[in-house]
């Protein structure tokens, strides 16, 4: 069972279909990515703990796999503690990685690992506090959200309020409460997909993709490249942080780590158990995606995390809000070389919603990457007739 059904959760399903696994998509709305291709599918509150430990109990699923952060992440526990539910990669894993306070207390209290300095705050004036001890620049988000949702830098005191209001905004859980991070003078940040899986002899052992790189816009990803150059010192100490953070959490499964690196120096940032959005480009770079690399690991079946060509990815945008749309473009998006196009099938547009994502390969990342924004930019969504 799949709780949380988008793009994601799509690829993931059409994965585990093709080693023959029966799949239920779950999700807050109706149509979603997911519900399209699974054998069954469920239209939940998924932060309702009741309702979510009811559909648990009526489909008794062999494995939950959570793929979105807005879950009631303290049933799965119950329900794992009492034996009613194996979660992917484990309950506690994605009760602590939803709310920052339990990943970022983890990372820098209990193992030590290097991380931006933080306070949380849980009203404007604990901000306004918070912001003046750690100064500006700093980033302040909620402490649950996703996607770059109710996150913003702000740069001085008078844009505190407007901060607070945002977060609150944008938060898809607890509108109270938020973590402020201070700035970090970093190159480039990562994603360092790492998986958990078991090896001959049936122990996990952890492998680690080619690290991915990429731009966001408001913490939202928009484009994204693997492999990242970087020193070999610096990729090390990313895999090092990434294998710490990882094997605490457990399980079997993909993880997407994401971390800051400024030369030889690296800075622990965020952690996902499940396949990230920047990891869409494993669609075309790797011999496995990180969707394949996901179904095969909670299987307990080899993984092999092999690139086979620089790549990059673009997001392509609704631009427009209604209730269906059309795309045009696309095969002139095909037409650019050694460019492939995923369209998610969601069934309602907004003009920052991702709606689908430009794949590219070449010789070099950089012909790779503009041979995705290229691409992305040629498909063009326009409003369409619902059927």
């Amino acid at each position: 069972m799949l709780l949380g059904s988008g793009e994601l959760g799509k690829e993931v399903i059409i994965s585990l279909q093709r080693l023959g696994v029966e799949v239920i998509a779950v999700d807050r709305y109706p149509n979603a990515p997911g519900h399209q291709v699974a054998h069954r599918a469920h239209v939940i509150d998924m932060t309702d703990g009741a309702a979510l430990a009811a559909l648990i109990e009526q489909e008794k699923p062999d494995l939950v796999v959570p793929e979105i952060e807005a879950i009631a992440t303290r049933t799965l526990v119950d329900l794992e503690k009492a034996g009613k539910a194996t979660v992917i990669p484990t309950a506690r894993a994605a009760w602590l990685t939803m709310n920052r306070e339990g990943i970022r207390r983890l990372a820098a209290e209990e193992l030590g690992l290097p991380t931006s300095p933080y306070r949380f705050a849980d009203s404007l004036a604990e901000l306004k506090a918070a912001c003046a001890e750690i100064g500006f620049p700093c980033v302040i988000k909620p402490v649950m959200s996703s996607s770059g949702k109710g996150q913003s830098r702000i740069d001085g005191a008078d844009q505190v309020d407007a901060a607070w209001k945002y977060a609150a905004a944008g938060s898809r859980v607890d509108a109270g409460r938020v973590i402020v991070e201070g700035y970090i003078d970093f190159e480039y940040e990562i994603t360092q997909l790492t998986v958990r899986a078991l090896d001959r002899n049936g122990e996990a052992t952890t492998y680690f993709c080619e690290p991915i790189g990429h731009v966001q816009v408001n913490g939202d990803y928009v484009e994204s490249w693997q492999p990242h150059p970087m020193p070999s010192a610096a990729l090390m100490k990313a895999r090092d942080i990434a294998k710490k953070v990882t094997d605490n959490l457990g399980g079997l499964g993909v993880f997407g780590v994401e971390l800051f690196v400024k030369n030889d120096m690296v800075w622990f940032s965020e952690v996902s158990p499940r396949p990230h959005d920047t990891g869409m480009v494993t669609m075309a770079s790797q011999r496995q995606s990180e969707f394949e690399l996901h179904a095969k690991a909670i299987l307990g079946l080899p993984v092999d995390t092999a690139l086979l060509s620089p790549a990059a990815s673009a997001v392509i945008y609704g631009r427009l809000d209604a209730a269906a749309i059309a795309f045009d473009g696309v095969a002139d998006a095909l037409r650019v070389p050694g460019v492939d196009i995923r369209l998610f099938g969601k069934p309602e547009s907004f003009a920052r919603r991702r709606m689908g994502v430009a794949l590219a390969i070449a010789d070099d990342i950089e012909t790779a990457r503009d041979r995705a924004k290229e691409a992305a930019a040629k498909v063009k969504p326009v409003s369409g007739l619902s059927t």
